[in-house]
């Protein structure tokens, strides 16, 4: 047998011939022996040979060789040649990829583009495939036409290199983006086509879409936005409204998109009456008080939605995990209305038979157990499942906490409640810088662990200083120091104020040191409300200066430089928001009492309380309500506050565009420049919020109108005490380096003599 009858047989095979042209004479191969390859081990020829040295070599062992080369995809040609019996495999092979570059491209990343390939199978060091180039190609110009860059022109070259290989470069013309010129809805008649798409994502070119991109075409995008049009329409009584068809033209150059929807609207109906139907469980009472859909409402499909989950909700509540509610609509289009029978099918009851906890390394199951209102052997509650994830979300110690029910197997009225956590790290060793406008430099450093051993006991060594302040303090708190849920802490602490050392705090000169400890305890009275007691023992040291006010001078005189309090405390808080960062709905309100204790130095109290309400206006606006208030006085033989205690109004935290403790009563003595401060706090801020694109989880923007003023015990010093007043634009960031506040605030009416600040901003915690 000759090399060149077997390369014939070679060729026979791959063109689909069924027969060889000649017979093969059967051999046994001594030896195998590999051409041509470059980069290709031969012991990986080797390893894809169906044949191997001893076995009996033929037609069919010579296609089966052949074909299994040519299956790899490493080779362009494949040719089985024979000397003797030493069987010769010559290959080909494809070429290499050893660079893919981009020419042109600005709208993408490089390595995101490249990423992308490389899931397709087309990469650096890969084997080169036409095909798979091809569908690259297509899919880079998928990606311009959802960007809406429609006049994109790619092309790409394949250039040959050494050592067989090659490069490929992408040459793109991006063109300009088109953008939607139009928008056209065909067949209304009972609202103006404006309103309607004011609630459309998708819009025409204006002063922010250079950066929002709505005004680029995107298939997704309007199908969502068709789907607001017609809950629009189902919401106010047009049951039978239908969107025809949509069209969607673009300009013979390619930069401009029109689209047109037609619908149709139909009649408007009303609610003639509610029936139910079914296993109701509840009572029929029951159920209509639940629902908030009634006979002689325009019909709204979101309304009939609540009606359905309220119905749903309730039933799991008690027990029915996978109870079913449906509405069935009769229409009489000559009255234009419409009933519905709401079909309740509550299934079986079902319980927990088992709550798994997974995920949690160092956390000790205790610990994320206790939070659990969703029992063990308890009829399954959605809401209980629900807030049980939600309060083991709140400890702090997981970046993610999940939950799934499954039914357990072989049984129709059991489930399972898996919560799943992710651990993250809670101990904290912090080195920082911040910066305020009345506190300038701010250092701090602390080191604490949220979670000790896996306890989720809390402990706290901090150190902050600052000109104004300087404080050193050491807080320990146990969260369950009952199994009722009852919080116990204590706290050490020395903390310095010198408001002289600062020359943006505009209050009379003087400086504390206070040293004190104290014990408090928490008890919860709801799932978001509790109340705290504590009781401290504290001791202040106060100096005063030549230039200090006169008030100051005479109650050291009469208190003395130095005492020693026995503070009392409480405090009621009931938290309601859904976020602890930036809330979008929800109220917060905290009422805190203090009182110095017969026994110590001094007799004084302070009532204090924050209000805090959050109205969600639009998916991306909130509106916000905010009032301080605060109120002390001596008692006993003491008349009125310590004046360290005092309130003080204005600064970034306060009324903006009034510098921080500016407001209130001026100093009764030759240094009339100097605040005292008060014993009656009032500021109230009201607040349009939004979240900046991009950023929505950590940076937010407002408008806002402050109010706000301190007074003394009905006294006044020689100023007008009427409220100030401000309004601006506000920025909060939690940034990389701590949260960001920044204010640019007009004061509506300034007097005489007050000091203000356009600008302000504070770049880390205050203390």
């Amino acid at each position: 047998m000759n090399r060149k009858f077997c390369a014939v047989l070679a060729t026979g095979i791959l063109s689909g011939v069924c027969a060889p042209v000649w017979a093969i004479e059967s051999f046994v191969i001594r030896d195998i022996r590999v051409e041509g390859i470059q980069r290709t081990e031969a012991g990986t020829v080797f390893s894809y040979l169906p044949v191997k040295v001893g076995d009996a070599f033929d037609d069919t062992k010579a296609a089966e060789s052949i074909k299994a080369l040519f299956a790899t995809g490493f080779f362009r040609d494949v040719r089985i040649e024979a000397e003797g019996d030493v069987l010769v495999v010559i290959l080909q092979e494809r070429p290499a990829i050893a660079r893919i570059d981009f020419a042109g491209m600005k709208s993408f990343e490089k390595d995101r583009i490249l990423a992308a390939m490389k899931v397709m199978g087309l990469a650096e060091t890969q084997i080169f495939d036409r095909a798979m180039l091809d569908r690259a190609e297509q899919e880079l110009k998928r990606q311009y036409l959802n960007e809406g860059k429609y006049n994109v022109q790619v092309t790409t070259t394949v250039t040959p290199l050494e050592r067989n290989r090659i490069g490929i470069d992408f040459n793109i013309e991006e063109g300009e983006s088109a953008t939607i010129k139009a928008i056209n809805i065909i067949g209304v008649n009972s609202f103006r086509e404006k309103d309607l798409l004011d609630f459309f994502e998708q819009t025409t070119p204006g002063w922010l879409t250079w950066y929002t991109k709505n005004d680029r075409y995107s298939q997704q995008k309007l199908a969502a936005d068709l789907e607001r049009l017609r809950s629009f329409y189902m919401n106010r009584g047009y049951l039978e409204f239908s969107i025809d068809s949509t069209q969607v033209s673009i300009s013979p150059d390619k930069e401009d998109i029109f689209i047109t929807i037609n619908v149709t609207e139909g009649d408007r109906f009303q609610i003639s009456a509610i029936k139910l139907a079914g296993n109701l469980i509840l009572s029929e009472e029951e159920i209509r008080a639940l629902a908030p859909l009634k006979p002689g409402q325009v019909f709204s499909r979101v309304v009939l939605n609540d009606t359905i989950k309220r119905i749903s909700d309730k039933l799991s509540e008690l027990g029915y995990a996978f109870a079913n509610v449906n509405a069935a609509p009769e229409i009489d289009k000559e009255k234009k209305r419409v009933a519905f029978t709401i079909f309740v099918d509550p299934g079986k009851r079902v319980y927990v038979r088992r709550v798994n906890v997974t995920g949690n390394a160092r956390t000790r199951d205790e610990v994320i157990r206790r939070e659990m209102r969703q029992m063990e052997g308890g009829w399954f509650n959605t809401e209980q499942v629900n807030l049980s994830r939600e309060r083991v979300d709140k400890l702090g110690y997981f970046s993610e906490v999940t939950v799934e029910t499954p039914p357990v197997p072989g049984t129709s009225d059991q489930v399972d409640v898996n919560l799943n956590v992710t651990e993250k790290p809670t101990g904290n060793v912090m080195l920082g810088v911040g910066f305020s406008q009345s506190e300038k430099v701010m250092l701090s450093g602390s080191i604490s662990q949220e979670n000790i051993f896996g306890s989720g006991k809390h402990l706290t060594l901090g150190v902050n200083t600052s000109k104004l302040n300087r404080n050193l303090a050491l807080s320990y708190t146990n969260p369950y120091f009952t199994i009722d849920g009852i919080s116990q802490g204590f706290d050490l602490y020395h903390r310095r104020f010198d408001p002289s050392a600062s020359s943006s705090y505009d209050v009379g000169d003087y400086k504390t040191e206070s040293t004190g400890g104290g014990i408090r305890f928490g008890f919860p009275i709801s799932e978001r409300e509790s109340i705290g007691v504590g009781l401290a023992i504290d001791h202040t040291k106060i100096t005063t200066y030549e230039d200090s006010p006169l008030r100051y001078a005479d109650f050291v005189n009469e208190y003395g430089k130095s005492n020693v309090t026995l503070p009392l405390t409480a405090h009621w808080t009931s938290d309601g928001k859904d976020s602890y960062i930036f809330p979008t709905k929800g109220t917060y309100q905290r009422l805190a009492a203090e009182i110095a204790l017969p026994g110590g130095d001094l007799k004084y109290w302070k009532l204090s309380y924050k209000f805090q309400h959050y109205i969600p206006l639009t998916k991306s606006f909130t509106l916000m309500f905010n009032a301080d208030l605060g109120i002390g006085d001596g008692y006993g033989n003491q008349e009125g506050l310590p004046f360290y205690k005092n309130f003080y109004a204005g600064g970034i935290d306060s009324v903006r565009g009034y510098a921080a403790a500016s407001l209130g009563p001026l100093a009764d003595d030759r240094y009339d420049d100097e605040r005292l401060g008060g014993n009656r706090k009032v500021i109230g801020n009201v607040e349009l919020l939004w979240g900046v694109p991009g950023y929505d989880r950590s940076m937010r923007m407002g408008w806002f109108f402050d109010a706000g003023q301190v007074y003394n015990k009905g006294k006044k010093y020689g100023y007008d005490d009427s409220i100030r007043t401000s309004t601006g634009l506000s920025l909060s960031w939690m940034s990389p380096v701590g949260p960001l506040k920044i204010s640019i605030a007009a004061p509506l009416n300034k007097q005489k003599g007050d000091d203000v600040e356009t600008f302000q901003f504070q770049l880390g915690s205050t203390f």
